[in-house]
């Protein structure tokens, strides 16, 4: 990004850098003839000519937002093709600055924010804009100390632009914290406004966010987890500023107030009465983590109840005691997921429980969570369509844009004619991550098995027992990608904190780590020789480097999107990398010179594997298929349907005789690698299966699933 102090937009200079975002770098600017001070938001989009009369539209929009907590947008222009907002300057800083993060804020503080922010949003909606961005980030202090909202601007324009930056993609990780569950399935509303504003408040009350994790985690708990209870946290909150909290935070946008401005007064006169009871110990340091478990006062209303509740009743906790089992309540559900049903809604929120990185819920709170309402087509697989890949997706204003696949295409799972199978093949099961495990691989000799996950560790772990051997914590978020060198000494992992990092097999212990990724790192591969490893993702591009001291030697850059897979031949020369571009790319490993392109895909590509005599290389989509192709000119071969959702890995049997493939349906595969037969089915898993590997001597398979499961089985 480049630094534009002292150049000039429009008619202002450009002072200082303020700030970067994950759309626009913020200056402060002063105007070239009357000396006054504004901050100027410039985009990084770079706008189509189409775009332009578009961009001034939504512009002169926001421009009209004129309120005493909204940040005015005081002028706009277009320098070239990149677009910049002249916003008023708010010297205070932002919320985020004010309070730091593990701090509560008193109650009654709180309530002046959200009454102010409030009135913006309410504002704001009766003028039809939706902020979709409300964050502490995005709540700034002016001169006086009024609260202003700000970062409407950023939240239309990024609509106007076909731009899609790798950073953006970065900035989503911060906002889906506060994301509602509808806007993840890109059909934010006025109330999806409300949810961001009720998760604000609940950091603020807490001094933590009621999810955390890893991006697509978040997501789901968002889409499927009742809240932590505030009274858990806080035992001093009352039972009427929890319960408002609460119907602000409702799955459903029906279930929320009316209105923003609803909410906020219902939290207003609920901490009135608090006021009365309780005294409320601010400044207390928390930790930011979760809380072990849920509590078993987690607030759950009837469809009934939210419709009649007034906007400071007292909420009652459900008797859970008297509530049926889990057991009793899922009894009577049917078997089959045909269509997205109410009864298959609430059978799919208990196994997402079961699949995101939370403690195991007890069985008060997974009854309490069977037993809410259903609301509107949220699902596991529908949030993941669009937080995994089903399309690329794109912020808007910190939220999410389905741009390929809408959300209300994917309402229908059809069941599939997968032959039975069993689990009898299973060997040992193996439960020592605590979130989605994204990645496995086997040692070279088959006698270690190690193990990525959305947890943020890699483990290693003995193949014939399971047993433990190693934790690698060296990463700060998902672990996406490992493999072993082939010397077995050493594994390569890569995750979502734009790292490589090369760390002793055997003991652990951190060899170094590679910078070159300006985005999470999707895979990571060794060539056959080991001297180099081959990096791929997020930022687009493939990049080689010495496995010995992590120096760079060459970026392929030709795909355009992000980089799921990449394998080497197994002669060393040529790499293979999947892309969401819909294209895999068969490039020289040397030179970079890209040999041919195999596209006949529209969807994203998950894995790419060579046989192991490199005449053939099999690809596994979202189109819920596996192609088989020749590796020499990339001519087609034929095509693997037996699945019946998104296919996420695929590896050939060491004697290349058979494949394996692994995909959303739960199901592990394996078929001819000649005519595509099927041949054994396995299903272990209860939950999507994100990876899968044969052991050296192609007599066990290993699988790694969202179940946060590794199993080891065979065919039998």
């Amino acid at each position: 990004m480049a630094d534009r102090v002292g150049e000039q937009l429009g008619n202002y200079r450009l002072v200082r850098l303020l700030g970067q975002g994950g759309f626009a770098e913020v200056y402060l600017g002063e105007h070239i003839y009357l000396g006054t001070a504004a901050a100027i938001k410039v985009l990084y989009a770079k706008l189509a000519s189409d775009d332009f009369e578009h961009f001034r539209k939504e512009a002169r929009t926001i421009a009209r937002l004129v309120h005493p907590h909204i940040v005015r947008v005081l002028d706009y222009g277009i320098e070239g093709t990149t677009p910049f907002l002249v916003v008023d300057y708010a010297p205070n800083g932002t919320l985020r600055t004010r309070h730091p993060k593990g701090v509560p804020v008193p109650l009654p503080t709180v309530v002046s924010y959200v009454t102010q922010i409030a009135e913006a949003l309410q504002y704001a909606h009766d003028q039809k804009v939706i902020h979709r961005d409300v964050k502490p980030e995005n709540v700034l202090f002016g001169r006086r100390n009024e609260v202003l909202l700000s970062d409407f601007g950023i939240a239309l324009v990024a609509m106007t632009s076909n731009y899609r930056s790798t950073q953006g993609m970065q900035d989503m990780a911060g906002t889906i914290a506060y994301m509602a569950p509808e806007q993840i399935q890109a059909q934010a509303e006025t109330a999806s406004d409300q949810y961001s504003l009720a998760v604000v408040t609940y950091e603020l009350l807490s001094g933590a966010r009621p999810f955390q994790g890893a991006f697509t985690e978040v997501a789901v708990k968002h889409t499927l987890v009742p809240p932590p209870s505030l009274r858990e946290k806080l035992p001093m909150i009352s039972a009427d500023v929890e319960a408002v909290e609460m119907k602000a935070l409702a799955k459903d946008p029906k279930q929320r107030f009316v209105d923003v401005q609803t909410f906020a007064a219902a939290l207003e006169e609920a901490s009135r009465n608090a006021s009365s009871r309780t005294t409320f110990l601010g400044d207390i340091p928390v930790s930011q983590e979760q809380g072990a478990s849920f509590s078993p006062e987690t607030i759950v209303l009837s469809q009934q109840e939210a419709q009649e509740v007034s906007p400071t009743a007292l909420f009652t906790t459900p008797d859970v005691a008297q509530q049926p089992s889990t057991d009793e309540l899922l009894a009577d559900k049917p078997a089959t997921a045909a269509m997205i049903t109410p009864a298959f809604e609430q059978k799919e929120a208990v196994e997402a429980v079961e699949a995101v990185n939370t403690p195991v819920l007890k069985e008060k709170e997974t009854t309490a969570l069977t037993s809410q309402p259903p609301h509107k087509g949220i699902s596991r697989r529908a949030v993941l369509v669009g937080l995994a890949g089903a399309a690329i997706v794109g912020v808007v204003g910190g939220g999410i844009a389905l741009l390929t696949h809408p959300l209300g295409s994917q309402t229908a799972i059809q069941p599939g004619n997968v032959p039975p199978g069993t689990n009898g093949g299973t060997l040992y099961t193996f439960r020592g991550h605590s979130g989605w495990v994204w990645s496995v691989g086997w040692s070279p000799n088959g006698a270690r098995i190690a193990s990525g996950s959305g947890d943020a560790t890699a483990q290693v772990w003995d193949a014939t027992s399971g047993g433990h051997l190693i934790v690698y914590s060296g990463h700060s978020d998902s672990v996406y990608g490992v493999a072993w060198s082939p010397d077995r000494k050493r594994v390569a992992s890569g995750g979502f904190d734009k790292t490589v990092q090369i760390w002793d097999a055997t003991f652990g212990d951190h060899y170094y780590t590679y910078h070159g990724h300006s985005g999470w790192v999707w895979a990571v591969a060794w060539s056959p020789g080991g001297k180099h490893v081959a990096s791929a993702g997020q930022d687009t591009t493939v990049q080689v480097w010495d496995s010995a001291n992590g120096r760079h030697a060459n970026t392929y850059r030709g795909h355009s999107g992000f980089v799921h897979a990449v394998a080497w031949s197994p002669d060393g020369k040529r790499i293979a990398s999947a892309s969401s571009d819909g294209t895999v790319q068969v490039w020289d490993a040397v030179t970079g010179v890209r040999l041919y392109t195999y596209e006949p895909y529209f969807t994203d590509i998950w894995s790419v594997a060579w046989s192991p005599d490199g005449k053939r290389i099999a690809s596994a989509s979202d189109d819920k298929t596996v192609q088989v192709w020749d590796a020499l000119d990339g001519s087609h071969l034929y095509i693997y349907t037996g699945h019946t959702d998104f296919v996420y890995a695929v590896a050939w049997s060491p004697d290349g005789k058979y494949i394996a493939s692994a995909g959303d349906d739960k199901t592990v595969q394996v078929w001819s690698a000649i005519d595509g037969t099927l041949v054994y089915t396995y299903r272990g898993h209860t939950a999507g299966v994100r990876s899968v590997g044969w052991a050296p001597d192609g007599k066990r398979i290993t699988s790694g699933s969202w179940d946060e499961t590794v199993q080891v089985w065979k065919m039998e």
